[in-house]
């Protein structure tokens, strides 16, 4: 069955803050193979000018990916999240994510599009700082497989 293209356009509650540590981010930079010293070093950090460790560019999508489950899990939607695969991803930086940001995020549903008997869902997150300050805008582009026929 469709999504209902009436949900484009909504936007669910901001997340409760997150609060960013520098263990964190350094276990994220670990784990993607990418150990720059501004990610583990804070006196690093801070001769490129930012006041504590930053976070490697993909860091965020662990926040806003969680946030979009307000959306998935939406039972009005109607996402089968059983057939759903993660079909791209971007993000727009106004700054970097830093250790020590208390961040939230808002969802918004962009489209809701039907292709190939499959559903093309995407999700902007909006992410601020704990002064309100935009951090970071993250698209999720989600899909759910169509059902297999018997």
């Amino acid at each position: 069955m469709a999504l209902d293209q009436s949900f484009v356009g909504r936007t669910y509650p901001p997340t409760p803050a997150y609060e960013v540590g520098r263990e964190k981010i350094r276990e994220f930079a670990e784990a993607v193979g990418d150990l720059h010293p501004a990610y583990v070093d804070p006196e690093a950090a801070r001769t490129l000018g930012h006041p504590d460790v930053i976070a490697p560019p993909t860091f965020v999508f662990s926040i806003t990916f969680k946030a979009a489950g307000q959306v998935v899990q939406d039972p009005q939607l109607g996402l089968d999240y059983s057939r759903v695969v993660h079909g791209d991803q971007k993000f727009a930086y106004t700054r970097p994510v830093r250790a020590g940001d208390r961040l939230t995020v808002t969802s918004t549903i962009e489209s809701v599009k039907s292709m190939a008997g499959n559903d093309i869902l995407d999700v902007r997150g909006e992410v601020h700082d704990e002064t309100g300050a935009h951090v970071v805008t993250a698209w999720t582009k989600l899909v759910a497989r169509g059902a297999e026929e018997a």
